[in-house]
């Protein structure tokens, strides 16, 4: 299943009001971010983000991460994915930055997107 898909737009602040406003009727609320850096909302089983296009760092303008069942999946995603010809974006190990338990791996298709393989629970 998809954790989160980020995108890149032009003009964050505007873009806050629009998503708030047409989220509103699907019952979808701003969840957290980074004022000038990145808004996400809670989109029930996962989460939409919007990202300032020149804040993007590692990130493209279409991000894509997936959720995993566990830590070997990851990993096995992450050697699967670069057997097949994607660029290193990220190897697999915890992000603690994002949440105490976040695990994840980080490559670039061929398209150039960054796609993402995560889980955030304590190793099993």
């Amino acid at each position: 299943m998809i954790d989160h898909v980020t995108v890149a737009v032009s003009d964050l602040a505007a873009s806050r009001l629009f998503y708030e406003k047409a989220f509103e009727p699907l019952g979808y609320r701003l969840s957290f971010g980074e004022e000038g850096v990145f808004w996400a909302f809670d989109i029930g089983d996962g989460l939409f983000e919007i990202m300032q296009s020149a804040s993007a760092g590692p990130l493209t303008r279409v991000h894509v991460a997936f959720r995993a069942r566990s830590h070997a999946e990851v990993d096995a995603f992450y050697h699967a994915a670069l057997a097949a010809g994607a660029a290193d974006n990220g190897a697999p190990g915890p992000r603690p930055a994002y949440t105490p338990n976040y695990y994840a791996a980080f490559v670039i298709d061929p398209n150039g997107y960054n796609i993402e393989a995560m889980i955030d629970a304590p190793s099993s």
